[in-house]
């Protein structure tokens, strides 16, 4: 029974570690994005720091990724940038990538 127990509490662990790990990629990809998007907007580095910032924020609106792609898709259409749902998808991709990959060199 022991070993089941301790197989139990293992893959207890290991889930949240895992779910951890996925929160701090989400977290760094929305980051970059936001200083992708700033970037595209021309902010200076303050605001485009507390940009980044809002953009973090943004994802806690709503499961999923919609609430940041809105958010993006709504202020660089504001600031006169000509993108698309499809450009910010493909950003939030690679920059999804960016992000696992800095945090497990980090490891």
């Amino acid at each position: 029974m022991t070993d089941f127990n301790d197989r139990e509490r293992a893959e207890e662990s290991k889930f949240a570690r895992d779910e951890d790990f996925q929160f701090r990629v989400q977290a760094r990809r929305n980051r970059l994005l936001g200083a992708w998007a700033a970037e595209l907007m021309g902010l200076s580095p303050e605001e485009s720091d507390a940009y980044a910032k809002a953009v973090v924020q943004a994802d806690f609106e709503e499961a999923g990724d919609e609430d940041v792609i809105r958010k993006l898709l709504g202020d660089l259409i504001s600031a006169g940038i000509e993108t698309s749902d499809a450009d910010i998808r493909a950003a939030l991709e690679a920059k999804t990538v960016e992000a696992r990959r800095a945090l497990m060199g980090e490891a």
